[in-house]
């Protein structure tokens, strides 16, 4: 969330009292403009609704009202500006509208600015402040003449009235709107990825094993016809066939392992990544120190976290040494992947680093890499601790 400045804690209104000090003239000066600010955005609130509700039978009243909600931000940007500056009010600006990762074009746009939560609260803030401008600005302009030894209790009670409604419609909604925000564009990436990864495994079978065993039905059925005229030859191929068996079987066990390894379900974290990391290309140290086993899928999305690591640091990182770390703080999973190669390694590189910085976000997780030019990379990854299961570890 973007912090807005801020007043110093020994620039705040002092109390109200008889004399006229420096904040009672900011909150004069803020009633009396409060009559031109409240007519402006009156003004711009009620053209907005108008115009783009009864042109929303066309193409055009969506994308004018949609606009207008983004001038709608502004206006609530100036008015926490003013408040700060005038009243002594702190607040944070409320977080940028969000789009999914993966959301692009103009419907996306559109519909994200209709429901923009922010931009609706500054339009109610300026409708509702009219009557509220003209009172205030009678009512001091009054005083002014009038009521002048009790103006700066008048003053102050006009304001913290301005303070409250500033708080009230301008302030973020805590953590709400940001989480949700978080949370529509983290779908986004958990479908997606779902998606690919059912894309893979069709590929992985179209091309490898169901082809493999297509040939090797070809191969049995000519196996057959040569059986009676030819035994030798139907021997041959029979044994060629089995070969073709075993590396089938081989090619199908790869792909389980790449859905969810046997050995992650059965033995935990410690047994699965030792098995990958022995068949890295660089001697790896693995420590795993866990007392429990985290849910299933966190664990499966750090077992494949590491292994995609391990596989760029084969490709990638002309590396004679590697290590993985994993451990629990509190309620964080946390992994650490170093070596010792040349470095350079960026989220953007096009290694994978940037779907992995995907997926571990789309389940609240951090992905943090540094890889200063000449090494070494150290890849640091928090996931949440799930604890469905007491279960301890095995070893």
């Amino acid at each position: 969330m973007t912090m807005s400045p801020s007043v110093p804690d020994d620039d705040r209104p002092t109390p109200a009292r008889f004399a006229f000090d420096r904040w009672t003239w900011k909150e004069i000066a803020h009633l009396l403009v409060n009559l031109p600010t409240a007519i402006a955005g009156f003004v711009y609130t009620v053209f907005l609704i108008g115009v783009g509700a009864g042109l929303s039978v066309t193409v055009i009243g969506l994308p004018l009202l949609a606009l207008g909600l983004q001038g709608a931000r502004g206006i609530g940007r100036a008015e926490r500006g003013r408040a700060r500056g005038m009243l002594g009010v702190r607040i944070d600006e409320p977080s940028p509208v969000v789009r999914g990762r993966r959301e692009r074009g103009f419907f996306s746009w559109l519909w994200t600015a209709l429901k923009d939560p922010v931009a609706w609260r500054a339009l109610l803030y300026s409708f509702i402040r009219l009557p509220w401008g003209v009172a205030t600005f009678a009512v001091t302009l009054v005083s002014l003449f009038v009521l002048w030894p009790v103006l700066p209790y008048i003053a102050r009670g006009l304001t913290n009235a301005d303070r409250a409604m500033v708080r009230a419609l301008l302030s973020p909604s805590d953590e709400l709107e940001r989480r949700i925000a978080e949370l529509e564009s983290d779908r986004g990436v958990v479908v997606d990825t779902a998606a690919a990864d059912l894309r893979r495994i069709e590929r992985d079978l179209h091309d490898g094993a169901q082809a493999r065993l297509v040939a090797l039905a070809m191969d049995l059925g000519l196996a057959k016809e040569k059986l009676g005229h030819d035994p030798e030859a139907a021997a041959r191929m029979v044994d060629e066939a089995h070969g073709e068996v075993k590396v089938a079987l081989q090619e199908l066990r790869d792909l389980a392992r790449g859905i969810h390894p046997a050995v992650l379900t059965d033995r935990g974290l410690d047994a699965a990544l030792s098995a990958i990391a022995s068949r890295c290309t660089v001697p790896v140290d693995v420590t795993v120190d866990l007392t429990a086993r985290p849910a299933q899928a966190i664990e499966g999305i750090a077992y494949f976290t590491v292994s995609e690591l391990l596989q760029n640091i084969s490709k990638h990182a002309h590396a004679t040494r590697a290590t993985v770390d994993v451990w629990r703080t509190t309620d964080r999973l946390m992994l650490q992947v170093t070596d010792n190669g040349h470095g350079g390694a960026r989220l953007e590189g096009g290694t994978g680093m940037s779907g992995l910085a995907e997926r571990l976000g789309a389940v609240d997780g951090l992905f943090v890499v540094d890889s200063p030019q000449g090494g070494p990379t150290t890849v640091t990854a928090e996931l949440p601790w799930r604890d469905l299961t007491d279960t301890p570890v095995t070893r």
